[in-house]
């Protein structure tokens, strides 16, 4: 692959095949960190081998934790360590992975000690200030290094609870739903009951759902007394095994190559059970005029079938926002203009997923308005393009799918994709290049 530029190659027909997606990023960075803080031993299988889940297993052997296997084989034994980390004093590296360093932020406010989380330019840029402030408010000192509430993040912290009687912590999540998943994790290491209440609007609310579950399997249930209200008393974690999912939003990618080249795509591991809330999206491309079965085990998805058009639609999609770029890709194919909305703290993820999303449409031919909290998308006649990635994986792995359909469309920094998905575009190559001969379809529940 070249690994400046790489000229996406169209298929030859409608995209059809049988696919796995790697495992979820989002419940692997969440399952390492519970079974680091959990009692015992855990096993855990499936797991994602990425930027991102290497920055969280590397920052957790660096705070002390025996972690055991290779995330390149998908799975890793870790042996817990019962609540606060062995490590009292680090410094520690997170990339532009915002899971990794939320989420130690809280847990390591809570272990105890002297902690500097920093990362990369663009990870300076992204808003931590609304979960540092809660912290705060429980008596951590705390503080971010850049103005605005940004990283790097020095605590400085004797752990939570000495002194501490049973508080209501108010948390902003507008920004990021991770803020409230960091602190929900982390609290059972207090040694007095915290009620979190949400303040404000919450968005990808499905990601405090998998949270929640998540720490049930590992032994540990947080009341709900209202909406919106988490209740946690002083406890822990215990070992388990688990199984991490294929990651639903890398799903997106390709059931939406089955939606543009009318095409037939199966992915398999998750389905209407799944934790993940960005499997809501195969809902929408139904909406647009795809043919959409939702199995226990898989999804399945055809495009345009006998012939119809996609058609632009209005949605809502503050609960499977990482799949927005994936959805203004199948816009540029359909009939009329798709509005989506409930996106506005995608402009503070690895890129602004709307300004820099808007500018590669627009150059792809497509009208495109910003919005407050999202895009109105008009196709155009599509063009060859040489896309920029604004090295977002997330960018890179939706705007390749438009040269599954137009010729000469190149992808400016491809290995991006290695945040969380090193082996996309190999991938994606492979089932293109199955062809719908080859696929024997879907047969039913």
């Amino acid at each position: 692959m070249n690994t400046e530029l790489l000229l996406m190659e169209t298929a030859a027909g409608p995209v059809c095949g049988t696919i796995r997606p790697p495992g979820s990023k989002s419940m692997t960075n969440r399952a390492v960190l519970l079974a680091a803080l959990a009692r015992g031993t855990s096993e855990l299988t499936g797991l994602l081998d990425s930027d991102d889940t290497r920055l969280m297993r590397d920052a957790l052997v660096r705070l002390g934790v025996v972690i055991d296997g290779e995330l390149s084989e998908g799975t890793l034994r870790v042996v817990g360590c019962g609540g606060p980390f062995p490590a009292r004093s680090s410094e520690l590296f997170c990339g532009n992975s915002g899971t990794t360093l939320r989420f130690l932020v809280a847990a390591l406010a809570f272990s105890g000690g002297r902690h500097r989380l920093y990362g990369v330019p663009r990870m300076h840029q992204r808003p931590v200030g609304d979960l540092v402030e809660s912290l705060q408010q429980l008596g951590v000192e705390i503080e971010c290094e850049t103005p605005g509430g940004c990283p790097p993040v020095l605590i400085v912290s004797s752990g939570v609870g000495q002194s501490l009687q049973a508080k209501e912590i108010p948390v902003r999540s507008e920004a990021s739903s991770q803020f409230l998943s960091a602190l929900l994790m982390a609290a059972p290491m207090a040694r007095a009951p915290l009620t979190f209440r949400v303040a404000g609007p919450l968005v990808s609310r499905p990601y405090i759902e998998m949270t929640l579950r998540m720490m049930s399997r590992f032994g540990f249930e947080v009341g709900r007394p209202g909406v919106d209200v988490f209740t946690v008393a002083p406890g822990g974690y215990g070992a388990t095994r688990m199984e991490i999912e294929p990651d639903a939003s890398a799903a997106s990618y390709f059931l939406a190559a089955a939606a543009i080249t009318g095409g037939s795509v199966t992915v398999g591991g998750i389905g209407r059970e799944s934790l993940q809330g960005d499997v809501e999206f195969c809902r929408l491309l139904e909406q647009m005029g795809c043919h959409v079965q939702l199995h226990s085990d898989r999804i399945c998805v055809q495009g345009s079938p006998e012939g119809g058009r996609l058609r632009g639609i209005e949605c809502d999609m503050s609960r499977c926002s990482d799949t927005a770029q994936t959805l203004a890709v199948v816009a540029l194919f359909a009939d009329g203009a798709t509005t989506i909305r409930g996106i506005a703290h995608n402009r503070v993820k690895e890129t602004d997923r709307i300004g820099n999303l808007a500018t590669e449409l627009r150059r792809l031919g497509a009208t495109v308005e910003e919005l407050d909290d999202g895009l109105r998308i008009v196709p155009g006649p599509l063009r060859a393009a040489t896309v920029n990635t604004w090295d977002d994986h997330r960018m890179a792995m939706s705007l390749a799918l438009v040269g599954l359909v137009v010729d000469g469309v190149r992808i400016r920094n491809p290995e991006c994709v290695g945040k969380t998905f090193p082996d996309y575009f190999q991938v994606l190559d492979q089932l293109v290049k199955t062809g719908c001969a080859d696929s024997a379809g879907d047969q039913g529940d």
